[in-house]
């Protein structure tokens, strides 16, 4: 099948993808299900704004530390054993986090527990898709999954408060995102098939070991093309502080409560429906729209610094969402060029330096908004995407011709663009 081909109805026909995305919606709703209520927690115990914000981004943090570490037992063992163990782990911890009593300081390690082993299973879901959706496919499901995480985030932050808000306990919260991990561990465990890496020839010694587990770091590093889609893909950490300082800018042009949660909707919003939007995109397509797309997603946001009314805000929130489906493409950019053996290591370090970049982008944003105030500090965020994004393009040729796979063995500082994408 050409990727000009592929059709939603050619992915969702596949058994395996509908496992992979049904599991990965439901736990993702309640992800967000349990930051919000996570959120109200802290600040009902601590009424402190500052603690609340730090609780928040501890759990994109971390996965900088672990990725590298972890991510590479996804290519040694079963990638199914990898997802469905890692889901049964995160719903013991976040059980834990759910009981009452559970004292604040417990309650900040079980957050970063939580958050740690995320680069293992995001590495393995990801290495397992081209497997599942060959040719075309792959980046048609790539758009759908993006597009997916995009609503069910909105879902959860709508529904969050409402929940919380209906049973007055943040805890029964926390107890749902626990079940939605393991309804997620029965998916995956009995849906799939398990998905073995290739032999990528280690002999097992603790020095090879070593290796092995920095092999995916090395490979990016050395590569310029992957260290520039993952750079890129990077800049996102700039486009995602509205969702952070959505309250505060409320606050700021003095509009509703209810706008809240609108307004934290709309850049969600905007990347789902780009998600859609480029999942059929050719490869000629996705090479010439990544820089533009990642360079245009910080205009709309600089326009904040006007502080706009909130209707003007969600039009321009959700118009940087859109252009953020870069990110999408960039990944699909990148997996492509990353062959089996070594795919799920290379791809855990992307993902953590992406939600690292996440995080470190909020704890940015406020400490800007402190400082000046949230429309500018939005403003800001959104100009330095931008620059940052046009500078990676150009100084990693991004929009350059053809993207070889490249090997753990072969890789240089610049690639052979004499070989054609395999897919």
């Amino acid at each position: 099948m050409s990727e000009q081909a592929a059709r939603f109805r050619d992915v969702f026909a596949i058994g395996e993808f509908r496992v992979l995305w049904i599991a990965q919606a439901q736990s993702r709703i309640g992800d967000q299900l349990a930051r919000v209520a996570l959120s109200l927690l802290v600040f009902e115990q601590t009424s402190s704004a500052a603690l609340t914000t730090l609780v928040y981004a501890s759990t994109y943090l971390p996965p900088l530390l672990t990725a590298p570490l972890l991510a590479g037992l996804a290519d040694r063992y079963s990638r199914r054993t990898v997802m469905w163990t890692v889901d049964v782990l995160r719903a013991v911890l976040i059980g834990l986090m759910a009981i009452p009593a559970m004292p604040l300081p417990v309650l900040g390690l079980l957050v970063v527990a939580v958050a740690c082993p995320e680069p293992l299973f995001s590495s393995a879901r990801i290495a397992t898709l081209p497997k599942v959706l060959p040719g075309g496919r792959y980046q048609v499901g790539m758009g759908i999954t993006g597009a997916t995480d995009g609503i069910a985030q909105i879902a959860g932050f709508a529904l969050g408060g409402v929940v919380v808000a209906a049973t007055g306990s943040p805890h029964l919260v926390l107890a749902a995102n626990a079940f939605t991990f393991l309804v997620s561990a029965a998916l995956v465990r009995w849906g799939l098939r398990p998905h073995l890496p290739e032999s990528s020839g280690s002999n097992g010694t603790s020095a090879s070991k070593g290796r092995f587990a920095l092999a995916g770091v090395r490979l990016v590093a050395r590569n310029r093309s992957l260290l520039g889609l993952a750079a890129l893909a990077w800049t996102f950490g700039f486009y995602v502080v509205p969702e952070s300082l959505a309250a505060p800018y409320v606050a700021e042009i003095g509009a509703g409560a209810s706008a809240v949660g609108l307004l934290m909707a709309a850049d969600v919003a905007g990347m789902a429906i780009g998600g859609l939007l480029v999942a059929r995109l050719g490869t000629d397509a996705r090479r010439r729209l990544t820089v533009p797309l990642a360079f245009a997603a910080g205009l709309p946001l600089v326009v904040t610094f006007a502080e706009p009314g909130v209707w003007v805000a969600v039009v321009l929130w959700a118009i940087s969402g859109l252009c953020s489906s870069f990110v999408v493409i960039a990944e699909v950019r990148f997996v492509l060029q990353v062959p089996d053996e070594i795919r799920a290591r290379a791809i855990g370090f992307a993902a953590a330096g992406l939600q690292t970049a996440q995080g470190l982008g909020m704890a940015l944003a406020g400490v800007l908004a402190e400082a000046f105030s949230p429309a500018a500090s939005i403003a800001l965020c959104g100009a330095a995407g931008s620059v940052v994004a046009l500078t990676i393009g150009l100084v990693f040729r991004l929009a350059a011709a053809d993207e070889p796979q490249v090997s753990e063995r072969s890789a240089l500082p610049a690639v052979d663009r004499s070989e054609p994408v395999r897919t």
